[in-house]
């Protein structure tokens, strides 16, 4: 639907939907291994899924944590490495591996139900600058980066507040919320920074946003 609707307004380039789910790891071969056949490969990955579940330290239910290591942690893990192989076959030396971090992967905020969200973005800003040394030993010029941003209006909220979805409503209406095309435009920076320029965190927050 969002294909054809990019396809209807006349937009440069073409969006490619492929259904994967980033919580296994055999889906995500198979779709690197269809990016393969029909694209060559991979130049720049940007690990944008992410999730939280309401599941506090002390009470929280396992299978909500296991499902925020499986997409913020693990999934990004898998699609950066199989991106890096792609490119390396390939010779490819100047592409770009960004990761949709939050500003909760640098602060832990006084608000239970996204303590265990918090820890799983912290990963994401070591996995970022371990990725970065990485591809120094590797002697390669592709790029990581992370892009941080507080409070984006999207579907985040309803999927962590699912069962009460005014609660949800309510998060983006407090205050003027980034949008989409804001990270959209982040993206855009970032990769067309100069080849020497390598941009390691853009931390961003809604004007209005207190924490």
């Amino acid at each position: 639907k969002l294909a054809a609707e990019c396809q209807s307004a006349g937009y440069p380039g073409t969006l490619i939907p492929y259904k994967c789910d980033l919580s296994n790891e055999e889906e995500i071969l198979s779709m690197f291994s269809a990016i393969r056949t029909l694209h060559q490969g991979v130049d720049v990955c940007i690990n944008n899924a992410g999730l939280a579940r309401p599941e506090p330290l002390l009470s929280g239910k396992t299978e909500g944590w296991r499902t925020m290591i499986d997409v913020n942690v693990m999934a990004v893990s898998i699609c950066t490495r199989e991106a890096y192989q792609s490119m390396k076959e390939r010779n490819i030396d100047d592409g770009h591996i960004i990761n949709i971090n939050s500003m909760n992967g640098h602060s832990v905020v006084p608000q239970s139900v996204v303590h265990f969200y918090s820890a799983t973005k912290y990963a994401v800003t070591a996995l970022t600058e371990g990725l970065r040394q990485e591809l120094r030993e590797a002697r390669t010029h592709i790029r990581a980066t992370c892009i941080s941003p507080g409070l984006v209006e999207t579907g985040f909220a309803f999927k962590l507040h699912d069962n009460d979805p005014e609660r949800a409503a309510a998060t983006y209406e407090s205050i003027r919320c980034l949008k989409a095309e804001d990270m959209a435009n982040a993206v855009i920076y970032v990769l067309s920074a100069p080849p020497h320029v390598q941009i390691g965190d853009i931390q961003m927050r809604p004007t209005e946003q207190v924490s």
